[in-house]
Protein backbone atom coordinates (compact mmCIF):
# COMPACT_ATOMS: atom_id res chain seq x y z
CA UNK A 1 0.00 0.00 0.00
CA UNK A 2 1.08 3.69 -0.62
CA UNK A 3 -0.35 6.95 1.06
CA UNK A 4 -0.91 10.52 -0.44
CA UNK A 5 -1.35 13.69 1.07
CA UNK A 6 -5.29 14.86 0.36
CA UNK A 7 -5.43 17.80 2.55
CA UNK A 8 -3.00 21.00 2.83
CA UNK A 9 -1.06 21.87 6.05
CA UNK A 10 -3.06 21.75 9.26
CA UNK A 11 -4.26 25.53 10.54
CA UNK A 12 -3.12 27.05 13.65
CA UNK A 13 -4.67 26.29 17.07
CA UNK A 14 -5.79 28.32 19.32
CA UNK A 15 -4.90 27.90 23.16
CA UNK A 16 -8.08 28.96 24.72
CA UNK A 17 -9.90 26.68 22.74
CA UNK A 18 -11.77 23.48 24.10
CA UNK A 19 -11.15 19.97 23.22
CA UNK A 20 -15.16 19.51 21.61
CA UNK A 21 -13.72 22.76 19.07
CA UNK A 22 -10.60 20.80 18.36
CA UNK A 23 -13.01 17.85 17.45
CA UNK A 24 -14.99 20.06 15.19
CA UNK A 25 -11.55 21.18 13.72
CA UNK A 26 -11.07 17.45 13.34
CA UNK A 27 -13.76 16.13 11.18
CA UNK A 28 -13.51 19.47 9.33
CA UNK A 29 -10.22 18.20 8.18
CA UNK A 30 -11.60 14.50 7.66
CA UNK A 31 -13.98 15.49 5.03
CA UNK A 32 -16.75 15.22 7.13
CA UNK A 33 -20.23 17.29 5.45
CA UNK A 34 -23.06 15.66 8.11
CA UNK A 35 -23.38 14.22 11.37
CA UNK A 36 -26.46 12.95 11.98
CA UNK A 37 -27.20 12.60 15.76
CA UNK A 38 -29.54 13.92 18.75
CA UNK A 39 -27.68 15.61 21.28
CA UNK A 40 -27.67 15.27 25.32
CA UNK A 41 -26.47 16.79 27.98
CA UNK A 42 -22.86 15.59 27.99
CA UNK A 43 -22.33 16.44 24.36
CA UNK A 44 -23.67 20.32 23.91
CA UNK A 45 -20.37 21.55 23.81
CA UNK A 46 -19.86 19.59 21.04
CA UNK A 47 -23.29 19.80 19.18
CA UNK A 48 -22.87 24.28 19.92
CA UNK A 49 -19.37 23.78 18.24
CA UNK A 50 -21.01 22.11 15.37
CA UNK A 51 -23.50 24.96 14.65
CA UNK A 52 -20.24 27.52 14.05
CA UNK A 53 -18.66 25.28 11.69
CA UNK A 54 -19.45 23.59 7.72
CA UNK A 55 -20.86 20.40 9.28
CA UNK A 56 -24.56 20.26 8.75
CA UNK A 57 -25.54 18.64 12.01
CA UNK A 58 -28.63 16.74 11.35
CA UNK A 59 -31.22 16.31 13.91
CA UNK A 60 -33.04 13.22 13.67
CA UNK A 61 -35.74 11.48 15.80
CA UNK A 62 -34.18 8.50 16.89
CA UNK A 63 -30.34 7.68 16.96
CA UNK A 64 -30.56 4.35 15.17
CA UNK A 65 -31.86 6.04 12.22
CA UNK A 66 -29.11 8.19 12.57
CA UNK A 67 -26.97 5.13 12.57
CA UNK A 68 -28.56 4.15 9.26
CA UNK A 69 -28.28 7.73 8.05
CA UNK A 70 -24.82 7.57 8.58
CA UNK A 71 -24.14 3.73 7.19
CA UNK A 72 -25.72 4.59 3.68
CA UNK A 73 -24.22 8.14 3.39
CA UNK A 74 -21.06 6.14 3.73
CA UNK A 75 -21.99 3.39 1.86
CA UNK A 76 -22.39 5.37 -1.11
CA UNK A 77 -19.45 8.13 -0.44
CA UNK A 78 -16.72 6.05 0.41
CA UNK A 79 -16.34 8.36 3.03
CA UNK A 80 -17.18 7.71 6.54
CA UNK A 81 -20.60 8.42 7.54
CA UNK A 82 -20.55 9.72 10.90
CA UNK A 83 -23.12 9.92 13.42
CA UNK A 84 -23.52 11.19 17.18
CA UNK A 85 -25.39 10.93 20.64
CA UNK A 86 -24.83 10.77 23.85
CA UNK A 87 -24.24 8.35 26.61
CA UNK A 88 -26.30 5.36 27.88
CA UNK A 89 -29.28 4.72 26.40
CA UNK A 90 -28.34 7.19 23.40
CA UNK A 91 -25.13 5.60 22.45
CA UNK A 92 -26.86 1.97 22.36
CA UNK A 93 -29.10 3.19 19.93
CA UNK A 94 -26.12 3.60 17.91
CA UNK A 95 -25.10 -0.43 18.23
CA UNK A 96 -27.45 -1.49 15.30
CA UNK A 97 -25.99 0.62 12.34
CA UNK A 98 -22.48 0.39 13.44
CA UNK A 99 -23.00 -3.75 13.06
CA UNK A 100 -24.56 -3.18 10.02
CA UNK A 101 -22.36 -1.11 9.03
CA UNK A 102 -19.24 -3.58 9.78
CA UNK A 103 -21.34 -6.74 8.36
CA UNK A 104 -22.01 -4.74 5.05
CA UNK A 105 -18.69 -3.79 4.71
CA UNK A 106 -19.15 0.21 4.97
CA UNK A 107 -17.35 3.07 6.09
CA UNK A 108 -19.13 4.52 9.79
CA UNK A 109 -17.97 6.65 12.50
CA UNK A 110 -19.83 6.63 15.67
CA UNK A 111 -19.40 9.26 18.17
CA UNK A 112 -20.85 9.05 21.92
CA UNK A 113 -20.34 10.55 25.04
CA UNK A 114 -19.49 9.15 28.54
CA UNK A 115 -19.75 10.05 31.85
CA UNK A 116 -16.46 11.85 33.34
CA UNK A 117 -13.82 9.86 34.07
CA UNK A 118 -13.74 10.46 37.56
CA UNK A 119 -17.09 7.61 37.53
CA UNK A 120 -16.47 5.53 34.57
CA UNK A 121 -14.59 3.06 36.97
CA UNK A 122 -17.96 2.25 39.53
CA UNK A 123 -21.59 1.81 39.35
CA UNK A 124 -23.02 5.58 38.25
CA UNK A 125 -26.11 7.09 36.20
CA UNK A 126 -26.10 6.47 32.90
CA UNK A 127 -22.29 4.93 32.59
CA UNK A 128 -22.22 1.53 31.31
CA UNK A 129 -18.94 -0.06 29.18
CA UNK A 130 -19.89 1.40 25.87
CA UNK A 131 -16.35 0.55 24.32
CA UNK A 132 -16.77 -3.01 25.34
CA UNK A 133 -19.88 -3.02 24.43
CA UNK A 134 -19.48 -1.75 20.49
CA UNK A 135 -15.91 -3.86 20.37
CA UNK A 136 -17.73 -7.13 18.99
CA UNK A 137 -19.40 -5.10 15.76
CA UNK A 138 -16.43 -2.69 15.40
CA UNK A 139 -13.21 -2.67 13.89
CA UNK A 140 -11.72 -0.31 16.55
CA UNK A 141 -13.63 0.79 19.60
CA UNK A 142 -12.35 3.50 21.84
CA UNK A 143 -12.41 6.12 24.60
CA UNK A 144 -10.75 9.43 24.40
CA UNK A 145 -9.09 9.77 27.59
CA UNK A 146 -6.76 12.71 26.83
CA UNK A 147 -7.24 16.06 25.20
CA UNK A 148 -3.76 15.06 23.25
CA UNK A 149 -5.21 12.18 22.17
CA UNK A 150 -8.20 13.52 19.92
CA UNK A 151 -6.51 14.42 17.23
CA UNK A 152 -4.53 11.17 16.66
CA UNK A 153 -7.78 9.18 17.71
CA UNK A 154 -9.89 11.02 14.70
CA UNK A 155 -7.71 10.43 12.13
CA UNK A 156 -7.24 6.57 13.16
CA UNK A 157 -10.76 6.25 13.10
CA UNK A 158 -11.44 7.40 9.56
CA UNK A 159 -8.04 5.76 8.58
CA UNK A 160 -9.44 2.46 9.72
CA UNK A 161 -13.13 3.26 8.55
CA UNK A 162 -12.08 3.85 5.64
CA UNK A 163 -9.65 1.27 4.57
CA UNK A 164 -10.32 -1.84 3.33
CA UNK A 165 -12.04 -3.83 4.40
CA UNK A 166 -14.13 -0.53 5.65
CA UNK A 167 -16.48 -1.15 8.56
CA UNK A 168 -17.69 1.02 11.72
CA UNK A 169 -15.73 2.75 14.64
CA UNK A 170 -16.87 4.10 18.08
CA UNK A 171 -15.20 6.38 19.70
CA UNK A 172 -16.38 7.69 23.32
CA UNK A 173 -15.91 11.16 24.75
CA UNK A 174 -16.33 11.48 28.39
CA UNK A 175 -17.83 15.12 29.15
CA UNK A 176 -15.35 15.68 31.24
CA UNK A 177 -12.42 15.52 28.25
CA UNK A 178 -14.62 17.52 25.74
CA UNK A 179 -15.38 20.51 28.27
CA UNK A 180 -11.74 20.65 29.14
CA UNK A 181 -9.41 23.39 27.93
CA UNK A 182 -6.16 23.02 25.70
CA UNK A 183 -3.08 23.48 27.21
CA UNK A 184 -0.95 23.25 24.02
CA UNK A 185 -1.17 24.01 20.54
CA UNK A 186 -2.88 20.64 18.79
CA UNK A 187 -4.15 20.33 15.07
CA UNK A 188 -5.67 17.90 13.26
CA UNK A 189 -3.23 15.66 11.67
CA UNK A 190 -2.62 15.63 7.66
CA UNK A 191 -5.06 13.14 6.08
CA UNK A 192 -3.12 10.56 3.95
CA UNK A 193 -5.64 7.72 1.46
CA UNK A 194 -4.57 4.63 1.01
CA UNK A 195 -3.91 3.46 -2.80
CA UNK A 196 -4.33 0.06 -3.59
CA UNK A 197 -1.03 -1.84 -4.39
CA UNK A 198 -0.85 -3.42 -7.96
CA UNK A 199 -1.87 -7.49 -8.08
CA UNK A 200 1.02 -9.89 -7.98
CA UNK A 201 2.19 -10.79 -11.20
CA UNK A 202 2.76 -14.55 -9.61
CA UNK A 203 -0.78 -14.75 -8.30
CA UNK A 204 -1.73 -13.33 -12.10
CA UNK A 205 0.36 -16.08 -13.55
CA UNK A 206 -1.21 -18.72 -11.49
CA UNK A 207 -5.12 -17.64 -12.03
CA UNK A 208 -4.28 -17.41 -15.80
CA UNK A 209 -3.32 -20.73 -15.80
CA UNK A 210 -6.60 -21.75 -13.76
CA UNK A 211 -8.62 -20.24 -16.35
CA UNK A 212 -7.11 -21.46 -18.83
CA UNK A 213 -7.47 -24.95 -18.19
CA UNK A 214 -11.37 -24.14 -17.19
CA UNK A 215 -14.31 -25.43 -18.99
CA UNK A 216 -17.03 -23.86 -18.04
CA UNK A 217 -16.02 -20.69 -15.55
CA UNK A 218 -18.35 -18.19 -13.92
CA UNK A 219 -18.14 -14.64 -12.32
CA UNK A 220 -19.44 -13.34 -8.95
CA UNK A 221 -19.07 -10.32 -8.69
CA UNK A 222 -19.91 -8.93 -4.98
CA UNK A 223 -19.95 -5.70 -3.52
CA UNK A 224 -16.35 -4.94 -3.39
CA UNK A 225 -15.90 -4.21 -7.51
CA UNK A 226 -18.94 -1.04 -6.43
CA UNK A 227 -16.20 0.25 -3.66
CA UNK A 228 -13.39 -0.56 -5.88
CA UNK A 229 -15.20 1.11 -8.96
CA UNK A 230 -14.29 -1.90 -10.74
CA UNK A 231 -17.72 -2.17 -12.94
CA UNK A 232 -15.81 -1.15 -16.39
CA UNK A 233 -13.22 -3.32 -15.58
CA UNK A 234 -15.38 -6.61 -15.06
CA UNK A 235 -17.01 -6.11 -18.05
CA UNK A 236 -14.12 -6.07 -20.41
CA UNK A 237 -12.91 -8.97 -18.43
CA UNK A 238 -16.45 -10.92 -19.37
CA UNK A 239 -16.58 -9.51 -23.10
CA UNK A 240 -13.02 -10.97 -23.70
CA UNK A 241 -14.01 -14.21 -22.40
CA UNK A 242 -17.45 -14.25 -22.83
CA UNK A 243 -18.28 -16.12 -19.26
CA UNK A 244 -20.93 -15.65 -17.43
CA UNK A 245 -21.66 -12.92 -14.47
CA UNK A 246 -23.52 -13.21 -11.95
CA UNK A 247 -24.03 -10.84 -8.63
CA UNK A 248 -24.79 -10.77 -4.90
CA UNK A 249 -27.78 -8.89 -3.65
CA UNK A 250 -24.68 -6.17 -2.36
CA UNK A 251 -23.25 -6.67 -5.82
CA UNK A 252 -26.27 -5.76 -8.17
CA UNK A 253 -25.51 -3.00 -10.33
CA UNK A 254 -21.80 -3.90 -11.10
CA UNK A 255 -22.40 -5.91 -13.94
CA UNK A 256 -25.55 -4.37 -15.87
CA UNK A 257 -28.59 -7.05 -15.73
CA UNK A 258 -29.62 -5.92 -19.30
CA UNK A 259 -25.93 -6.93 -20.40
CA UNK A 260 -25.84 -10.23 -22.86
CA UNK A 261 -23.41 -11.84 -20.11
CA UNK A 262 -25.87 -11.15 -17.08
CA UNK A 263 -27.27 -14.09 -14.99
CA UNK A 264 -28.72 -11.62 -12.37
CA UNK A 265 -28.18 -12.08 -8.71
CA UNK A 266 -27.93 -14.89 -6.20
CA UNK A 267 -28.44 -15.23 -2.81
CA UNK A 268 -32.21 -16.47 -2.65
CA UNK A 269 -33.28 -20.04 -2.86
CA UNK A 270 -30.76 -23.08 -3.56
CA UNK A 271 -32.88 -23.53 -6.89
CA UNK A 272 -33.64 -19.96 -8.19
CA UNK A 273 -32.90 -19.18 -11.77
CA UNK A 274 -29.58 -17.64 -11.24
CA UNK A 275 -28.04 -20.71 -9.40
CA UNK A 276 -28.45 -22.84 -12.11
CA UNK A 277 -25.97 -20.67 -13.90
CA UNK A 278 -23.24 -22.46 -11.10
CA UNK A 279 -24.56 -26.18 -11.07
CA UNK A 280 -22.26 -27.15 -13.76
CA UNK A 281 -19.43 -24.96 -13.27
CA UNK A 282 -15.61 -25.85 -12.74
CA UNK A 283 -14.69 -22.94 -11.76
CA UNK A 284 -15.43 -19.42 -9.95
CA UNK A 285 -14.26 -15.91 -10.43
CA UNK A 286 -15.20 -14.58 -7.14
CA UNK A 287 -14.70 -10.47 -7.71
CA UNK A 288 -14.82 -8.11 -4.88
CA UNK A 289 -17.22 -11.13 -2.75
CA UNK A 290 -17.22 -11.51 0.92
CA UNK A 291 -18.33 -14.45 2.36
CA UNK A 292 -21.24 -12.39 4.77
CA UNK A 293 -22.93 -11.34 1.34
CA UNK A 294 -23.78 -14.52 -0.14
CA UNK A 295 -23.25 -18.39 1.66
CA UNK A 296 -21.49 -20.20 -0.91
CA UNK A 297 -22.74 -24.01 0.07
CA UNK A 298 -25.43 -22.75 -2.53
CA UNK A 299 -22.84 -22.18 -5.26
CA UNK A 300 -20.33 -25.07 -4.26
CA UNK A 301 -21.98 -27.71 -2.29
CA UNK A 302 -19.99 -30.29 -2.54
CA UNK A 303 -16.48 -28.15 -2.37
CA UNK A 304 -15.52 -28.84 -5.73
CA UNK A 305 -14.39 -26.06 -7.57
CA UNK A 306 -11.99 -24.40 -8.54
CA UNK A 307 -12.13 -20.82 -6.94
CA UNK A 308 -10.25 -17.38 -8.06
CA UNK A 309 -10.47 -14.69 -5.60
CA UNK A 310 -9.91 -11.23 -6.57
CA UNK A 311 -10.19 -8.52 -3.78
CA UNK A 312 -7.67 -6.20 -1.71
CA UNK A 313 -7.59 -8.45 1.49
CA UNK A 314 -7.65 -12.27 2.00
CA UNK A 315 -10.78 -14.48 1.65
CA UNK A 316 -12.27 -15.32 4.48
CA UNK A 317 -12.08 -19.00 5.01
CA UNK A 318 -14.77 -21.59 4.56
CA UNK A 319 -15.19 -25.61 4.20
CA UNK A 320 -17.29 -24.85 1.20
CA UNK A 321 -14.77 -21.95 -0.40
CA UNK A 322 -11.50 -23.49 -1.23
CA UNK A 323 -9.70 -20.82 -2.82
CA UNK A 324 -7.24 -22.63 -5.52
CA UNK A 325 -5.83 -18.69 -5.88
CA UNK A 326 -5.85 -15.72 -4.31
CA UNK A 327 -5.43 -11.97 -5.87
CA UNK A 328 -4.88 -8.87 -3.66
CA UNK A 329 -5.34 -5.77 -4.91
CA UNK A 330 -6.85 -2.84 -7.31
CA UNK A 331 -9.61 -5.13 -8.73
CA UNK A 332 -9.61 -2.85 -12.24
CA UNK A 333 -6.26 -4.11 -12.18
CA UNK A 334 -6.29 -7.14 -11.18
CA UNK A 335 -8.98 -7.90 -13.76
CA UNK A 336 -7.01 -6.04 -16.29
CA UNK A 337 -3.72 -7.72 -16.05
CA UNK A 338 -5.73 -11.24 -15.46
CA UNK A 339 -7.39 -10.08 -19.27
CA UNK A 340 -4.06 -9.37 -20.36
CA UNK A 341 -2.15 -12.93 -19.09
CA UNK A 342 -4.73 -15.32 -21.00
CA UNK A 343 -4.33 -16.70 -24.35
CA UNK A 344 -6.26 -15.63 -27.28
CA UNK A 345 -8.86 -18.46 -28.85
CA UNK A 346 -10.28 -19.58 -25.39
CA UNK A 347 -13.37 -21.50 -26.26
CA UNK A 348 -15.81 -22.22 -23.39
CA UNK A 349 -18.92 -23.91 -23.43
CA UNK A 350 -21.76 -21.76 -23.94
CA UNK A 351 -23.79 -20.77 -20.51
CA UNK A 352 -27.44 -20.97 -19.63
CA UNK A 353 -27.01 -16.41 -19.05
CA UNK A 354 -29.95 -16.14 -21.90
CA UNK A 355 -32.46 -18.80 -20.28
CA UNK A 356 -31.84 -17.36 -16.92
CA UNK A 357 -32.61 -13.67 -18.22
CA UNK A 358 -35.70 -15.52 -20.28
CA UNK A 359 -36.97 -16.40 -17.11
CA UNK A 360 -36.63 -13.88 -14.77
CA UNK A 361 -37.77 -11.50 -17.87
CA UNK A 362 -41.22 -13.82 -17.77
CA UNK A 363 -41.70 -13.12 -14.40
CA UNK A 364 -41.48 -9.30 -14.68
CA UNK A 365 -43.76 -9.56 -17.61
CA UNK A 366 -46.21 -11.63 -15.44
CA UNK A 367 -46.08 -8.41 -13.08
CA UNK A 368 -46.41 -5.90 -15.92
CA UNK A 369 -49.80 -7.37 -17.14
CA UNK A 370 -50.99 -8.76 -13.87
CA UNK A 371 -54.38 -6.27 -12.95
CA UNK A 372 -55.01 -8.06 -9.15
CA UNK A 373 -55.40 -5.88 -6.39
CA UNK A 374 -53.46 -6.44 -3.83
CA UNK A 375 -51.07 -6.04 -6.21
CA UNK A 376 -48.79 -9.09 -6.83
CA UNK A 377 -44.87 -8.25 -5.51
CA UNK A 378 -43.95 -9.04 -9.81
CA UNK A 379 -46.05 -6.11 -10.74
CA UNK A 380 -44.70 -3.92 -7.68
CA UNK A 381 -41.11 -4.37 -9.58
CA UNK A 382 -41.91 -3.75 -12.25
CA UNK A 383 -43.61 -0.64 -11.72
CA UNK A 384 -40.95 0.34 -9.38
CA UNK A 385 -37.93 -0.42 -12.20
CA UNK A 386 -40.51 1.18 -14.72
CA UNK A 387 -40.28 4.64 -12.55
CA UNK A 388 -36.51 5.16 -11.78
CA UNK A 389 -34.36 6.11 -14.06
CA UNK A 390 -31.03 3.95 -14.30
CA UNK A 391 -29.43 5.52 -11.86
CA UNK A 392 -32.02 6.25 -9.09
CA UNK A 393 -31.44 4.83 -6.19
CA UNK A 394 -34.06 1.87 -4.53
CA UNK A 395 -33.41 1.10 -0.74
CA UNK A 396 -35.22 -1.88 -0.14
CA UNK A 397 -35.81 -2.92 3.06
CA UNK A 398 -35.68 -6.38 4.57
CA UNK A 399 -38.84 -8.50 4.14
CA UNK A 400 -40.34 -10.57 1.60
CA UNK A 401 -40.24 -7.17 -0.77
CA UNK A 402 -36.24 -7.06 -0.21
CA UNK A 403 -36.58 -10.79 -1.82
CA UNK A 404 -38.28 -10.05 -4.77
CA UNK A 405 -36.41 -6.75 -5.65
CA UNK A 406 -32.97 -8.59 -4.64
CA UNK A 407 -33.61 -11.29 -7.53
CA UNK A 408 -36.02 -9.91 -10.04
CA UNK A 409 -35.20 -5.72 -10.21
CA UNK A 410 -32.96 -5.31 -13.21
CA UNK A 411 -29.94 -2.47 -11.55
CA UNK A 412 -27.75 -0.81 -14.63
CA UNK A 413 -25.63 1.04 -12.31
CA UNK A 414 -23.54 0.37 -8.96
CA UNK A 415 -24.90 1.15 -5.70
CA UNK A 416 -28.54 1.82 -6.80
CA UNK A 417 -29.92 -1.13 -5.43
CA UNK A 418 -29.24 -1.05 -1.88
CA UNK A 419 -30.02 -3.72 1.01
CA UNK A 420 -28.42 -5.08 4.02
CA UNK A 421 -27.85 -8.50 3.73
CA UNK A 422 -24.87 -8.57 5.90
CA UNK A 423 -26.99 -8.17 8.71
CA UNK A 424 -30.13 -7.90 7.25
CA UNK A 425 -31.80 -5.43 9.77
CA UNK A 426 -35.22 -4.28 9.21
CA UNK A 427 -35.87 -0.80 9.69
CA UNK A 428 -33.40 0.91 7.69
CA UNK A 429 -34.43 1.90 4.32
CA UNK A 430 -36.33 5.11 5.58
CA UNK A 431 -33.82 6.82 7.54
CA UNK A 432 -31.32 5.22 4.79
CA UNK A 433 -32.86 6.77 2.06
CA UNK A 434 -32.13 10.51 3.99
CA UNK A 435 -28.45 9.21 3.99
CA UNK A 436 -28.41 8.38 0.40
CA UNK A 437 -30.60 11.78 -0.93
CA UNK A 438 -27.46 13.90 0.92
CA UNK A 439 -24.72 11.76 -0.74
CA UNK A 440 -26.41 11.81 -4.17
CA UNK A 441 -28.61 14.71 -4.25
CA UNK A 442 -28.75 14.82 -7.83
CA UNK A 443 -30.10 11.26 -7.84
CA UNK A 444 -34.02 10.52 -7.10
CA UNK A 445 -34.32 7.84 -4.17
CA UNK A 446 -37.22 5.78 -2.78
CA UNK A 447 -37.56 3.61 -0.15
CA UNK A 448 -39.41 0.28 -0.44
CA UNK A 449 -40.84 -1.30 3.25
CA UNK A 450 -42.75 -3.51 4.25
CA UNK A 451 -45.36 -1.86 6.62
CA UNK A 452 -43.55 -4.41 9.39
CA UNK A 453 -40.21 -2.43 9.01
CA UNK A 454 -41.58 1.03 8.06
CA UNK A 455 -43.42 1.48 11.72
CA UNK A 456 -39.83 0.86 12.83
CA UNK A 457 -38.10 4.05 12.12
CA UNK A 458 -41.36 6.20 10.37
CA UNK A 459 -40.88 8.65 12.80
CA UNK A 460 -37.86 9.98 10.34
CA UNK A 461 -40.62 11.36 8.02
CA UNK A 462 -40.58 14.25 9.71
CA UNK A 463 -36.79 14.59 9.95
CA UNK A 464 -36.80 14.44 5.78
CA UNK A 465 -39.49 16.74 6.20
CA UNK A 466 -37.98 19.45 7.93
CA UNK A 467 -34.49 18.70 7.04
CA UNK A 468 -36.55 19.46 2.96
CA UNK A 469 -34.86 15.93 1.99
CA UNK A 470 -37.24 15.04 -1.11
CA UNK A 471 -37.72 11.21 -0.77
CA UNK A 472 -40.16 8.36 -1.66
CA UNK A 473 -41.50 5.88 0.65
CA UNK A 474 -43.28 2.97 -0.83
CA UNK A 475 -44.92 0.87 1.99
CA UNK A 476 -46.22 -3.08 1.02
CA UNK A 477 -48.84 -3.54 3.19
CA UNK A 478 -49.88 -6.83 3.98
CA UNK A 479 -50.59 -6.41 7.74
CA UNK A 480 -47.86 -9.10 8.68
CA UNK A 481 -44.45 -10.33 8.81
CA UNK A 482 -44.30 -11.66 5.41
CA UNK A 483 -40.88 -13.24 5.17
CA UNK A 484 -41.29 -15.34 8.63
CA UNK A 485 -44.77 -15.94 7.47
CA UNK A 486 -43.21 -17.34 4.02
CA UNK A 487 -40.84 -19.29 6.38
CA UNK A 488 -43.36 -20.39 8.76
CA UNK A 489 -45.05 -21.90 6.02
CA UNK A 490 -42.10 -23.34 4.17
CA UNK A 491 -41.15 -25.29 6.73
CA UNK A 492 -44.57 -25.67 9.00
CA UNK A 493 -47.21 -25.58 6.64
CA UNK A 494 -48.71 -23.24 9.21
CA UNK A 495 -47.84 -19.92 10.85
CA UNK A 496 -48.56 -17.91 14.04
CA UNK A 497 -47.64 -14.76 15.92
CA UNK A 498 -47.13 -12.72 12.22
CA UNK A 499 -49.72 -10.75 11.99
CA UNK A 500 -50.69 -7.01 13.29
CA UNK A 501 -52.75 -4.06 12.30
CA UNK A 502 -51.88 -0.79 10.91
CA UNK A 503 -52.80 3.51 11.10
CA UNK A 504 -53.82 4.74 8.31
CA UNK A 505 -50.93 5.58 6.36
CA UNK A 506 -52.33 8.92 4.30
CA UNK A 507 -53.35 10.16 7.07
CA UNK A 508 -50.05 9.37 8.87
CA UNK A 509 -48.10 11.05 6.74
CA UNK A 510 -50.20 13.71 6.34
CA UNK A 511 -49.40 14.39 9.74
CA UNK A 512 -45.96 14.48 9.52
CA UNK A 513 -46.47 17.05 6.81
CA UNK A 514 -45.86 14.60 3.87
CA UNK A 515 -48.01 14.26 1.11
CA UNK A 516 -49.42 10.63 0.99
CA UNK A 517 -51.00 8.52 -1.68
CA UNK A 518 -53.18 5.48 -1.36
CA UNK A 519 -53.24 2.76 -3.74
CA UNK A 520 -56.59 0.97 -4.85
CA UNK A 521 -55.77 -0.83 -8.19
CA UNK A 522 -52.70 -1.89 -9.73
CA UNK A 523 -52.80 0.71 -12.24
CA UNK A 524 -52.50 3.62 -10.16
CA UNK A 525 -48.74 2.34 -8.73
CA UNK A 526 -46.71 3.67 -11.83
CA UNK A 527 -48.61 7.18 -12.43
CA UNK A 528 -48.93 7.33 -8.54
CA UNK A 529 -45.08 6.39 -8.04
CA UNK A 530 -43.79 9.11 -11.17
CA UNK A 531 -45.79 11.66 -9.92
CA UNK A 532 -44.26 11.75 -6.61
CA UNK A 533 -40.65 11.05 -7.80
CA UNK A 534 -40.99 13.91 -9.72
CA UNK A 535 -41.47 15.79 -6.72
CA UNK A 536 -40.00 18.40 -4.18
CA UNK A 537 -41.08 17.17 -1.08
CA UNK A 538 -41.60 14.08 1.10
CA UNK A 539 -44.12 11.25 -0.26
CA UNK A 540 -45.82 7.77 1.62
CA UNK A 541 -47.42 5.51 -0.50
CA UNK A 542 -49.28 2.63 0.82
CA UNK A 543 -49.87 -0.02 -1.86
CA UNK A 544 -51.45 -3.36 -0.51
CA UNK A 545 -49.16 -6.26 -1.47
CA UNK A 546 -50.41 -10.19 -2.09
CA UNK A 547 -47.91 -12.44 -1.05
CA UNK A 548 -49.35 -15.14 -2.00
CA UNK A 549 -47.25 -15.21 -4.76
CA UNK A 550 -44.17 -16.46 -1.81
CA UNK A 551 -45.29 -19.65 -2.23
CA UNK A 552 -46.19 -20.39 -5.45
CA UNK A 553 -42.68 -18.95 -6.06
CA UNK A 554 -41.63 -21.83 -4.48
CA UNK A 555 -43.58 -24.53 -5.54
CA UNK A 556 -42.39 -23.43 -9.29
CA UNK A 557 -38.64 -22.74 -8.20
CA UNK A 558 -39.25 -26.26 -6.41
CA UNK A 559 -40.67 -27.66 -9.35
CA UNK A 560 -37.09 -26.34 -11.94
CA UNK A 561 -34.62 -28.56 -12.66
CA UNK A 562 -31.19 -27.51 -13.89
CA UNK A 563 -28.86 -26.79 -15.40
CA UNK A 564 -30.66 -25.97 -19.20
Amino acid sequence: MDTHPTSGPPSSGTRTEDVANLMVRCLEAEGVEYIFGIPGEENIRFVDALDGSRIRYVLVRHEQGASFMAEIYGRLTGRAGVCSATLGPGAINLLLGAADATTNSTPFVALAAQGSLDRVHKESHQVIDLVSMFAPVTQWSARVDSPVAVPEMVRKAFKTAQSERPGAIFVAVPEDIEASRITKPLNPLQVDTVHADAPSPSQIARAAEVLATARRPVVLAGHGTARGKASQALMRFAERLNVPVATTFHGKGVFPDDHPNALGAVGFMRHDYSNFGFDTADVLICVGYELQEFDPVKINPDSDKRIVHLHRFPAEVDAHYPVTVGVEGDLSQALDALTAALPDGLDYESGTGACIRALLNEELEYGRRSDACPLVPQRVVADVRAALGRDDIVLADTGAGKMWMARLYPAYEPDTCLVSNGLSTMGFALPGAIGAKLARPEQRVLAMMGDGSFLMNSQELETAVREHIPLVVLVLVDEEYGLITWKMELELERHSHTRFTNPDFVAYAESFGAQGYRIETAGQLLPVLQRALAGDGVSVIACPVDYSENLRLTERLGALHGPF
